[in-house]
């Protein structure tokens, strides 16, 4: 169960609070980020605000003067006092705005990937059609199993994050069907070379490697793919992507 810090809403316009709404499913956007650390920290934090109001703008949900906004409420709603290790998610339609702070859980170390036949609307938009894949994700234990979603006999990206596939180190991506995340922008920023292709089911035992990225789940290798029985045979890029993860969580600028 997902144990909140906060939660608090807003009317778009005039940004007077109001009940919570929560948001999901409604014709919007969001972003999620992770928040840590006394004084407190959040990773890639304008890359994340800069997302997220592109985003705005295509669902025609932007006006004039929001962003600063959006940053003066996230730094009303930090507690000074304390020390953060929570996912702080940010949500828009046309007419609310909500703000939420919940925990961010602790992975284990056996983590798998469950195949579910199913692709995100509007992929490419961190969009809040979501009301599936919440669905599903509700039945798992989170700490160690995310979905993983696939059409037409490809993946995708998962419910949660991002996916880049190893193979003798090199690096693969999806071409197409999924949303480029603020951590996997980073990332690609850092490594030599991602190669984007059509990523296919029937093709993963070709892989070494698989490994999630994003807000929630940070840098995270997967261990098995119990439906087709695919093991992971190596760690070692996952290692140098944990490196470079771990420098930008030092060097990220206070909140």
């Amino acid at each position: 169960m997902v144990k909140y810090l906060l939660k608090k809403s807003y009317l778009r316009k005039s940004f007077k609070e109001v009940n919570f709404k929560d948001l999901w499913n409604s014709n919007g956007v969001f972003t999620t980020m992770w928040i840590y650390g006394k004084p407190q920290k959040i990773l890639f934090f304008k890359s994340h605000i800069n997302n997220l109001i592109n985003s705005l703008k295509v669902y025609k949900i932007y006006n004039n003067g929001i962003k600063k906004k959006i940053i003066e409420l996230i730094k009303k709603n930090i507690d000074k006092n304390k020390k953060y290790n929570h996912l702080l998610r940010i949500a828009f339609d046309k007419k609310y705005f909500s703000i939420s702070f919940r925990d961010k859980i602790k992975l284990g170390s056996n983590f798998q990937l469950k195949l579910v036949n199913y692709k995100r609307i509007e992929p490419e938009y961190k969009n809040l059609k979501y009301k599936f894949i919440l669905k599903k994700l509700s039945a798992l234990n989170v700490r160690n199993t995310d979905i993983a979603l696939c059409k037409k006999g490809m993946i995708f990206e998962t419910g949660t994050s991002n996916l880049v596939f190893i193979k003798k180190e090199k690096i693969y991506s999806p071409k197409v069907g999924f949303y480029k995340g603020t951590n996997f922008k980073y990332l690609k920023k850092k490594i030599n070379k991602i190669y984007f292709k059509d990523i296919f089911l029937k093709d993963l035992n070709y892989f070494d490697e698989i490994i999630l990225i994003g807000s929630g789940k940070g840098v995270t290798s997967v261990k098995n793919i119990p439906e087709i029985n695919w093991k992971r045979k190596s760690i070692k890029v996952y290692k140098k992507f944990k490196n470079i993860y771990k420098k930008a969580i030092s060097s990220e600028r206070i909140i």
